[in-house]
């Protein structure tokens, strides 16, 4: 069965590809200076007008690599968490963890008594709600109903400590740190992204892998144990990567909503159901985030609206449907 089934994920894979390449070339055509792919593409390449070269490469371009980075990171860390949960409402947004990326790396910005980087605090505050939420729920076997549902406690939780961690805060570190709220690729920290890049690399690969263990998971721990899978282990490490991931694109892009919802769920409609698209996550990932980022920037000139924003009118629709449509059981 798992041969029919590979032309379709071969095939899905190739759609979603194609539409991070159409992502690409809308991000670095579309904007205040509108030019034509033609034109923007070489420009990338440092060829053709240097004024269009100024555009795509010092404007455009940087904005464009951390949308990709952070789109695949959040697709690869919602395909991971759902799957891990059995469950399509867990994602890093929904179980906490982009509350405590951002609760953590606002704290560094407003000056809480530390000193660490945004991107170190925003990991360190990943890894702070999801062992939380995790504990609170009752270990690495819990169900995944429970899990979401402590999990949007513990993001409850930290949301209110940003919001009292800004109102506390001077109007300028307020200010600086108001991105980290919002979801944005407006202000991007250069060490950020490449700290993310460099992580995105490490995790990726580990996700793949994973993701073949986690693909036995979804029938039974049972199953799964009896034929040979250390079910602890590939848990934990699946949540490890997926913390990792979200960190990381929390200190890039803010907590940008409902990605690690929609990307995942669409690699499955594109590629089917079977497996754990995690390469097929990140894809849909970094196409939406892309597509958002640019309509954002461009839909209501020259005020910009947030990716975030974006994203979560297009995600908030799906989630209402999925709640009135899901079966009140957990997902096998």
């Amino acid at each position: 069965m798992s041969l029919l089934l590979r032309p379709r994920a071969a095939l899905g894979g190739a759609v979603l590809a194609g539409a991070v390449l159409v992502a690409v070339a809308t991000a670095l055509a579309v904007g205040t200076v509108p030019m034509s792919p033609l034109r923007s593409l070489p420009a990338l390449a440092g060829a053709g007008d240097p004024a269009d070269i100024l555009v795509v490469q010092r404007l455009r371009g940087p904005r464009l690599v951390a949308g990709l980075l952070v789109g695949a990171a959040l697709g690869a860390s919602g395909c991971l968490m759902q799957t891990l949960a059995r469950n399509r409402l867990a994602t890093p947004g929904t179980v906490g963890i982009d509350d405590g990326a951002t609760a953590f790396a606002v704290a560094s910005v407003v000056g809480a008594s530390t000193s660490l980087a945004p991107s170190a605090m925003a990991l360190a505050g990943a890894a702070t709600a999801a062992a939380l939420a995790l504990g609170l729920a009752g270990g690495a076997g819990t169900s995944g109903y429970r899990f979401v549902v402590v999990g949007l406690g513990v993001g409850a939780v930290l949301g209110a400590v940003t919001s009292l961690l800004l109102v506390r805060a001077p109007i300028d570190a307020a200010n600086a740190a108001f991105p980290w709220t919002v979801g944005t690729l407006n202000t991007r920290p250069a060490a950020a992204v490449t700290l993310l890049g460099y992580g995105l690399a490490g995790c990726l690969p580990l996700a793949l892998l994973i993701g073949r263990r986690l693909s036995v998971l979804r029938l039974s721990d049972s199953v799964a144990a009896g034929l040979g899978v250390r079910v602890r282990a590939v848990r934990l490490a699946a949540l490890a990567v997926a913390v990792v991931c979200a960190g990381l694109a929390v200190a890039v892009g803010g907590p940008l909503g409902m990605v690690a919802l929609l990307a995942p769920e669409a690699a499955r409609r594109v590629c089917g159901p079977y497996g754990v698209p995690v390469l097929g996550s990140a894809l849909a990932g970094a196409a939406l985030v892309l597509l958002a980022d640019t309509a954002g920037r461009t839909l209501a000139a020259p005020v910009e609206v947030p990716a975030g924003l974006v994203t979560a009118v297009i995600g908030g629709p799906y989630l209402l449907w999925l709640l009135l449509t899901s079966r009140p059981r957990r997902l096998p």
